[in-house]
């Protein structure tokens, strides 16, 4: 199976609408209606936990874990990379994101990072699901973060 990055636009605009809805869930520290994005078997990896399967440890480990702690949380939408299966049932999404971290003495630092997130979806006109979330650092940015933001959802 052959993947494209010229993928059809309507495509293009439904993932990069996916990541705006996350980028305000993630933001508002608002698990609720994240759920919504993600298959319920997703398989993810990230900072705070190792390989996990299924949407409520994601959320358990890693979500909760980070969310609450960062603020200003935004992916950078004009970053967004977008590849399509021939079949437009599978694709993938990689971006780039910015956040601001707080260490234990309350001061600010930059936090930015990146995604990368694999979708599927039953037929072309289904929303896309996440199916795998890889977020990562970029290379040199404390992981660490302290701040105690409480979860809207």
């Amino acid at each position: 199976m052959t993947y494209t990055w010229n993928v059809p636009e309507d495509d293009f605009n439904a993932i990069r609408q996916w990541f705006a809805e996350w980028t305000v869930n993630v933001a508002d520290v608002d698990f609720v209606p994240a759920r919504d994005l993600f298959e319920d078997n997703v398989a993810s990896f990230g900072t705070h936990m190792d390989v996990v399967e299924g949407l409520q440890d994601l959320e358990n480990d890693q979500w909760r874990s980070v969310w609450p702690t960062i603020e200003d949380f935004s992916f950078l939408l004009p970053t967004l990379k977008v590849a399509v299966s021939p079949d437009r049932r599978m694709a993938l999404g990689i971006i780039t994101f910015s956040s601001t971290g707080i260490t234990a003495d309350g001061h600010r630092f930059p936090r930015p990072g990146r995604a990368t997130v694999a979708f599927s979806r039953a037929r072309r006109n289904a929303r896309w699901k996440a199916i795998h979330t890889h977020v990562s650092l970029n290379p040199g940015t404390p992981a660490p973060s302290h701040g105690k933001r409480p979860a809207k959802s």
